[in-house]
């Protein structure tokens, strides 16, 4: 989570004692709001001011102790500790309301801009979970109108809310496949970047293909590493047939043990030195 703390944003400190008042007891959930007024989108260098005039609205304009929200969350998913998780909100409807539920703003509007953010939305969710997890407060979850008479959190956030307040689904694009260019350009990206950077010795072409780039020794790589496994396989085989013969050699009696411990070293020297033959063979020639 983002979180801006109050000293951060460069808060006024609250009024005392209603603005120090705690809750009551756990919360049972989180309820969202908008700002129910007009709402243009800026910067986030910007975003701390317009929540210090948010809080200056609420003092001075209102008559209240603090900012009324919990806490607030800007277009660009940063989370602003209002009266945090330990005192109560003013923004709920009523003393009940407000000893209820905690109360979370999203810095969006009746008109103007009056859709969240995607990352908006995440740090709404953060500010959620951190309600949860920290506060403690229950599952529950609503929209400011749920309970009082209002058309807060306005219909984009509240259908958000009702929907269970999931989280965007930011990851369509990186479930495309890559293009075989795409492939190349990230193969040579990491020969120009690694290979030749760490000075590793790598054979840059063939007698039969002078043009190999990375993507082609790549590409062989993964050929050398499937053909080795058969010629692995095939060469396990051979000195297992070689150890049955040598077994049923040692039970009829036809040779001495030292002859037949060497016709066994041999036998699988001879099989390891062919399988080192073969190995060598898959090595592109420059």
């Amino acid at each position: 989570m983002k979180l801006v703390t109050r000293a951060q944003w460069g808060a006024r400190d609250y009024r005392r004692p209603n603005g120090a008042t705690l809750y009551s007891g756990k919360r049972r959930g989180v309820k969202l709001h908008y700002l129910g007024t007009a709402y243009s989108d800026r910067p986030h260098a910007q975003c701390a001011a317009y929540v210090r005039q948010l809080q200056a609205q609420h003092m001075d304009g209102n008559g209240w102790s603090d900012i009324g929200y919990s806490f607030v969350v800007c277009t660009h998913g940063y989370v602003y500790e209002g009266r945090g998780l330990s005192r109560r909100n003013s923004a709920n409807g009523s003393t009940g309301l407000n000893d209820q539920d905690y109360a979370v703003c999203l810095l969006v509007g009746s008109s103007g801009m009056t859709k969240p953010t995607d990352a908006q939305l995440h740090g709404a969710r953060d500010a959620i979970e951190y309600c949860r997890e920290e506060g403690p407060a229950g599952t529950w979850l609503g929209g400011h109108r749920d309970g009082y008479a209002t058309a807060c959190p306005g219909d984009a956030v509240y259908a958000w809310v009702k929907a269970g307040a999931p989280r965007p689904n930011t990851s369509k694009e990186d479930d495309m496949p890559l293009s075989d260019a795409d492939m190349k350009k990230l193969a040579d990206l990491v020969a120009d970047r690694v290979w030749k950077k760490d000075g590793l010795t790598v054979r840059w072409g063939t007698k039969e293909n002078p043009d190999w780039a990375a993507y082609s020794i790549l590409h062989h790589a993964t050929e050398v590493v499937r053909d080795n496994r058969v010629r692995l396989q095939k060469v396990q085989a051979d000195i297992g047939a070689l150890s049955g013969v040598v077994s049923r050699l040692a039970e009829g009696g036809g040779l001495t043990a030292a002859e037949i411990q060497a016709a066994a070293e041999a036998g699988a020297q001879a099989a390891l030195a062919k399988l080192g033959e073969q190995l060598t063979d898959t090595t592109p020639q420059g």
